[in-house]
Parts: structure tokens; C-alpha cells; sequence
């Protein structure tokens, strides 16, 4: 439909799926938010495919809670908590996740298909941090100290946000 005043400024639609994802081993991301999408100025999304036997891995949102919508498979996901608190739930497609922010999780495909499901925020910029990162870029010998880990293990770890592990 033709407005008399032409078109509105803002674009109000965004081919996510359209967007090259983000490919790493074990499955692919795709996010918009305010910097691909300016229209989403309060919200941010993620589309996550996790291969079966794959995790997307342990991470946490420092200002936001998280909405996950499962869309396709089977996942397992552990929440922990302040005080070594945790709790593991189940989902399937259909189904929400919550995790609080600042919360560690982690999501693990269990089924024998890709698990897709979609991370909502009430953000302007997706934001994470990866707790496998974060552990590669401390002094190896605080890591190792306060985790009881050798040598072997600090090596092992991504300097880079490996996503899904």
C-alpha cells in the first residue's frame, strides 16, 4: 500500500534467515539487533542450530535475562545460580526457556537432529560471555590455583568465543 506522504524512514523488516551465519564445529548463530536491524532499538535475537551431541556453551548475560523459544529438537539446559545452586530442565520444540541474567547456562542438544531455538533479550546488543574465553584470557596460574586444572586443561582452552563447543 502507497502512504500519501511516502515511506516510512525506518525499515521494519529483517531477512534473518537471509544473514550468512556465524559457522563454527558443532553448529551456526545468526543475530540481529540494533546494528544490523535498527529497528530493533529495545530487542535482541539469536537463531542458534546446535548439531546433536553439541553444546551451546557455558555462558552468561551480564544486563539481561534471556527468553529462549525452542523450535526444533531436544535440549537439556543448566542454569546455575549464586551459592552453588543449579538446576537442569528439558525442553522440546514449542517450549520457553528463562535464564536471569547474569546467570551461568549452558544448553546441550540431546535429540538426533538439530536443535533450533531462538535467545530474545530486551537489549539494543546481543551480548554474552563465554565462561571458555573468559577462563583462556585469565593468568593461567589464578585459573589453575583457584580450579584445581593442569596444564593440559589451561591449554585447552579458546581465546576466541567458541559459541558452540
Amino acid at each position: 500500500m502507497q502512504a500519501p506522504q511516502g515511506e516510512t524512514p525506518v525499515r521494519y523488516t529483517h531477512k534473518l534467515m537471509r544473514q550468512s551465519p556465524i559457522r563454527v564445529a558443532g553448529g551456526e548463530v545468526r543475530i540481529v539487533d540494533s546494528t544490523n536491524f535498527p529497528a530493533a532499538s529495545t530487542i535482541a535475537a539469536a537463531i542458534v542450530v546446535v548439531e546433536p551431541g553439541r553444546l551451546r556453551e557455558l555462558h552468561w548475560h551480564s544486563t539481561n535475562d534471556e527468553w529462549q523459544y525452542f523450535i526444533r529438537g531436544k535440549a537439556r539446559m543448566t542454569v546455575f545460580a549464586s551459592g552453588g545452586k543449579a538446576r537442569t530442565f528439558d525442553y522440546s520444540a514449542g517450549d520457553v526457556g528463562y535464564v536471569p541474567f547474569g546467570m551461568g547456562h549452558y544448553l546441550e542438544n540431546i535429540g538426533n537432529e538439530p536443535l533450533v531455538f531462538l535467545e530474545a533479550f530486551k537489549s539494543p546488543v546481543f551480548t554474552d560471555f563465554s565462561a571458555n574465553q573468559w577462563l583462556a584470557l585469565s593468568p593461567p596460574e589464578m585459573v589453575k590455583a583457584h580450579l584445581n586444572v593442569d596444564d593440559e586443561t589451561i591449554s585447552a582452552l579458546s581465546k576466541t568465543k567458541p559459541l558452540i563447543v
